[in-house]
């Protein structure tokens, strides 16, 4: 259907539309997406669910052109959650093997070093294997002294568990002789996987498929995130669906609880 309405150019006059809506001075800093659908996009095809995962992967690449023209400066994706490990050996297996072919792709893509694109994989990663953790290393080695743009990747991540390691460091630090008294909301902060970021809190999180929860993403900086839930599965995700958000959070108005 996507390739009959671009040959049409219906695609892109409606591109141009929505582009016309959005204020690009006023886009989202931070934008994070919760990555689903990919199963069930592929058993709608009649197809093996890890397809569903590969064609989910391919977006990436298309999506650092999308933030760099929308203006946006961190994108977080939330690709594989600590619960997604318990699913069958097969699936997980070929979701690894996946995510770690994007990873070699991304070691080696232009347009990380085109944007500047700082890339960072955060989550309790001592749950992947060991060829994965590696690849994660070398590209983080590899980007670190890029600010222009951050792409973080939350790989076995569970909100929880990073609030939880969060507090461990803190109790480490009252061990060690810091006054309880002077733990504050900064103090949890520089302890998140996310305290890299110049704006660690999504201004915008998006989920795909059509369900409507965080599934424990990002539970201490979504506090005041505005939230929107699209009814398209991610394999099927494109520049307008992102747009289309977009416009969502600029017509909202942010009160962060006042």
């Amino acid at each position: 259907m996507f390739s009959i309405l671009n040959y049409l150019g219906i695609y892109k006059f409606y591109e141009n539309y929505l582009k016309r809506q959005i204020n690009l001075q006023d886009s989202p800093s931070h934008i994070a997406i919760i990555l689903d659908g990919n199963r069930r996009w592929a058993r709608s095809r009649l197809m093996p669910v890890w397809m569903g995962h590969l064609e989910g992967a391919s977006i990436v690449t298309d999506l650092l052109d999308w933030c760099n023209e929308l203006n946006i400066k961190i994108i977080t994706l939330y690709a594989l959650s600590s619960e997604n490990l318990q699913r069958p050996d097969d699936e997980v297996q070929k979701i690894l093997d996946i995510i770690s072919d994007k990873l070699t792709e991304l070691i080696n893509e232009p347009k990380i070093d085109l944007y500047e694109v700082h890339v960072k994989g955060i989550g309790n990663l001592h749950l992947l294997p060991l060829d994965l953790q590696d690849k994660i290393t070398l590209i983080e080695e590899k980007t670190k002294h890029y600010n222009r743009h951050f792409f973080n990747l939350a790989l076995a991540y569970g909100g929880r568990f990073e609030i939880i390691e969060a507090v461990k460091n803190v109790a480490s630090e009252v061990q060690n002789g810091l006054d309880p008294n002077s733990i504050d909301q900064n103090m949890i902060e520089n302890n998140l996987s996310t305290s890299h970021l110049p704006n660690p809190d999504p201004d915008l999180v998006i989920r795909t498929s059509g369900e409507e929860r965080l599934s424990g993403f990002l539970l201490w900086q979504s506090a005041y995130s505005e939230l929107v839930f699209l009814d398209v599965y991610w394999p099927d995700f494109r520049k307008i669906d992102l747009m289309r958000a977009i416009r969502t959070y600029q017509n909202r108005n942010r009160r962060y609880g006042e």
